[in-house]
Parts: structure tokens; C-alpha cells; sequence
């Protein structure tokens, strides 16, 4: 089936992002929260372009629904690069946050002392669990929680033990995504409103990943001895397994599609993980070719004007 793409933006995350290009300068530390489903795609490309080379801390949220094999692929990955550490956080943060301030210190060692301080920036797209982690390290509840994007809407200050002050802001997405897969993955695990969202899109998409990359986990959750071959079919099938019929004894797939969705999204299908580090490296390579024909088509656009504008000159005179 053919897939739109999907859209975003709020202006709160636009404010957000010139505010935190006003302050980074004074950051030591950035620390991103990041879903452990998918770490590439909730990965915000803008924190790479505002960091300044500043050391970086991924923590991996929600390793708890994600397959285990892959977040240490992905730790391991994301530790190739110069001034990163990895860690991954499921259920238990309250026995690992301590790990957090430990890796700032490290990481900016002449910032530790008794009359020194160290800022930490912590960013992430939205629903990636950046509150419910600030509460922990700050061990009392200073930001606001919720099961949906885009909660947090103002920067605030936190002061941690250590000698550390923790700058929050708001959860951010970039203003346009130039790799549809990520997009579809983010509205997957719920990193965007569903309003935004088309249903069976996203399931279908969803659907043809999990049939190559899962196929155990579907059949036991759905009661399907053989899988089909297609993304569609397997809606349909599961569909009737669960009963989602609508008049006429049609398969209502927007139903079907809302399950796979919230089941995914609660675990409930099993422990996934909807990206590797190979397919990064892949779409990667992928979106720089759009960019360039993208740049390439805009210059001969412009180039075509400066030839009209020529033309028209000449033929006034």
C-alpha cells in the first residue's frame, strides 16, 4: 500500500531549539535520551549540529521493550565516536542513574571540584521517557510526565548531587525528516501525536519489518502457524484472528492496525527493536543522495531563473 509521509513541528520546538542554541556555549555535557527501539531515528540530527563538539551521553530509554542483542550493537556503535558513551536504562532507573553523574564526571574531569560546577544539557525527541528520568536523578518529581509526545515546554534547571546542574528542555523533532523509514518509526513507538498519524500506514510499515526482522514473535502473538508473504496480508490475517469485522464480513484494518501499533508500543509482542546500526549506515547514504539531487534540482531551478532574467534583459534593450 502506499505510505504519505508524515507531519510535525509545534512552534514551542522552534523556540526550543534557538533557545538551546543560545546556551550551548555554556554546556559541558549534553545528555540524550534516546528510545532503545529506535536509536537512530530518535536521534535528533540537530544535536549533532548544535553540540559543538561537546562530550555526548546516549542513554538508551526503554532497553526494557527493546531486543537486548541489539542495544549492545548499538551501544557499541555509538562508542566508535570520539568524546561518546552509551548506556541503556529499562524499568530499574532509580540503581543505575547514579551512572550518569559518574560518566559527566569523567568526561569533563576539570569541571569536578568542590567550588566547580558541571551543566548538562538533556535533550530528546518527544516520549522518548526524558521526564520520568529527570525525576529520578533529581530523586523528587520536578518534571512533568505524560504518555505522549511533547509534554515538557519550557527549559528548567535542575540541580543534581555532584556539583551538577542539569539544563532540561522541551522534546524536540526537526522540521523535516528527510528519511521516511524514521519517520514511520517514530510514529510507531509513539514519538509523534497520533493525530499525525495515518493508521494502516504506519502498521503496514510496521507489519513488513517485523515479518522479516520478528517472524517468531508474530506468530506467537497472533496465533499464525505460516505468515504470509505481505505486509497487507498479514493485517488482514491477523484481523480475523482477533475478530476485527466490520459490516459485509469485511476485516476492519484500522483496527487491526490500531492493535499492532499499542502492542508494539506496550511490549506486548515481545522485546524489538525496529532499526540496526547496518541500516543507519544504509539510509544514511540513501538520504545524502536525495539531499544532493534535492540541491541539485534547486540549482538548476535558480540557474534557469538567472537565464530567463537574462534573456528578458536582452530583449528589452
Amino acid at each position: 500500500m502506499s505510505r504519505a509521509g508524515i507531519q510535525w513541528f509545534p512552534g514551542h520546538m522552534n523556540k526550543a531549539r534557538n533557545e538551546i542554541k543560545e546556551i550551548m556555549p555554556q554546556m559541558d555535557v549534553i545528555i540524550e535520551v534516546l528510545d532503545a527501539r529506535i536509536p537512530y531515528s530518535s536521534e535528533n540530527p540537530m544535536v549533532a549540529t548544535l553540540r559543538e563538539g561537546k562530550p555526548v551521553i546516549k542513554i538508551l530509554n526503554k532497553a526494557d521493550l527493546a531486543d537486548p542483542k541489539m542495544t549492545q550493537q548499538w551501544k557499541a556503535y555509538f562508542e566508535q565516536e570520539s568524546g561518546v558513551k552509551a548506556i541503556a536504562f529499562g524499568n530499574d532507573k532509580a540503581g543505575q542513574v547514579h551512572s550518569i553523574n559518574e560518566l559527566c564526571k569523567k568526561l569533563v574531569p576539570h569541571k569536578v571540584g568542590a567550588d566547580k560546577q558541571i551543566k548538562a544539557m538533556i535533550m530528546g525527541i518527544p516520549n522518548v521517557g526524558k521526564s520520568t528520568l529527570i525525576n529520578t536523578l533529581a530523586g523528587r518529581i520536578v518534571a512533568k510526565t505524560g504518555n505522549e509526545p511533547a509534554v515538557t515546554k519550557a527549559q528548567q534547571r535542575i540541580k543534581l548531587e555532584d556539583g551538577i546542574m542539569l539544563y532540561d528542555t522541551p522534546g524536540m523533532l526537526w522540521p523535516k525528516v528527510e528519511n521516511e523509514n524514521s519517520g514511520y518509526r517514530l510514529g510507531a513507538t509513539g514519538a509523534i501525536r497520533d493525530t499525525a498519524l495515518e493508521y494502516e500506514e504506519v502498521a503496514s510499515y510496521t507489519a513488513e519489518y517485523l515479518l522479516q526482522a520478528y517472524p517468531e514473535l508474530l506468530k506467537a502473538r497472533y496465533k499464525i502457524d505460516e505468515l504470509p508473504q505481505s505486509d497487507w496480508e498479514f493485517v488482514e490475517m491477523a484481523g480475523k484472528k482477533r475478530g476485527c469485522i466490520r459490516g459485509g464480513n469485511q476485516i476492519d484494518t484500522y483496527k487491526m492496525s490500531e492493535i499492532l501499533i499499542n502492542e508494539l508500543r506496550d511490549g506486548i509482542i515481545g522485546r524489538i527493536t525496529m532499526e540496526t546500526p547496518q541500516m543507519r549506515e544504509e539510509e544514511e547514504v540513501m538520504v545524502a543522495g536525495l539531499r544532493a539531487a534535492a540541491e541539485a534540482k534547486k540549482a538548476a531551478k535558480e540557474d534557469e531563473k538567472k537565464q530567463r532574467r537574462a534573456r528578458a534583459r536582452k530583449n528589452r534593450r
